[in-house]
């Protein structure tokens, strides 16, 4: 623990500098021009698309996560299996972590778009039309994207977590006459639940902080916090600085309102884990 002091002090300073000075410059102490003073303005202004933001990012990440924690654990469970299927699962894992998010939603969007190439393959049995998927009323092709990304980071963490012991424990459970379903409940699916909880937990945050997805991906109102703030922050308008300053602290308040509690919540569900397994 004591050589991971000076990283965990390092990126405390910074985070925390920088977290200050949005804060700082939300409420008027930080101006573009002018005097400093202490004014809610920003927050006033940006007021009804905080609200609307907080639910678009919570409706993204919420489903995204839960996605991602199904299929990567599924994934990792194809891993443990050994075989061909397991390399190959592996080589496609790696593969997608490899991908920039950016190029990820970019390939999405060519693939799920009203003109993209599902929309072309199911042309004569579409009936109506391809449902809009991208910057449709709801955000699906962020959710998919998040979820198809992420899924793999699961995967392998859990992968990584459960590997060492796992034949052994699989061996004595079936010799103790578990049946393969009953060894997964019993076994596997405790053994990964605290892999499963911690990658989900970086999901979920990532995903709340997540832009460049929703802007290209989702629908143009309401606006994530990272799209609200982005926006607010180039607009030519310097009286938004403010504003954006304001929605990225709602953003970070909202990913330590979920960070905080999980991981209060790890080391129990680690020795509740424990003890199940066992």
């Amino acid at each position: 623990m004591s050589g991971a002091v000076p990283g965990i002090v390092t990126i405390t300073v910074v985070a925390g500098t920088g977290m200050a000075a949005v804060v700082a410059t939300s409420v008027g102490l930080m101006p573009l021009y002018g005097q400093p003073s202490l004014s809610l303005d920003g927050w006033r202004a940006a007021a009804p698309d905080l609200v609307a933001g907080i639910g678009e990012s919570l409706l993204i990440a919420v489903p995204a996560t839960v996605l991602a924690a199904v299929v990567g654990f599924l994934l990792a469970m194809l891993m443990l299996g050994g075989g061909r299927a397991s390399g190959l699962v592996r080589v496609v894992c790696l593969s997608v972590l490899a991908v920039p998010h950016l190029v990820g939603a970019t390939s999405v969007s060519l693939l799920l778009s009203d003109g993209g190439m599902a929309a072309r393959l199911a042309a004569p049995s579409s009936g109506d039309g391809w449902p809009a998927l991208v910057g449709g009323p709801w955000p699906i092709a962020t959710v998919l994207e998040l979820a198809w990304k992420e899924s793999a980071f699961v995967a392998l963490v859990v992968l990584a977590a459960v590997a060492p012991g796992h034949r052994q424990r699989m061996e004595v459970a079936a010799g103790l006459g578990a049946r393969p379903r009953q060894r997964v409940v019993r076994v596997l699916l405790p053994t990964a639940a605290p892999a499963v909880a911690a990658a989900a937990l970086v999901t979920i945050v990532y995903a709340i902080g997540s832009y460049e997805v929703a802007w290209l991906l989702g629908r143009a109102v309401p606006e994530p916090l990272p799209v609200l703030a982005f926006r607010l922050f180039g607009s030519i308008e310097l009286t938004d600085r403010p504003a954006a300053a304001a929605a990225a602290v709602v953003g970070a308040l909202l990913a330590l309102s979920v960070a905080v509690p999980a991981l209060a919540a790890l080391p129990r569900l680690r020795s509740l884990s424990t003890g199940g397994a066992s």
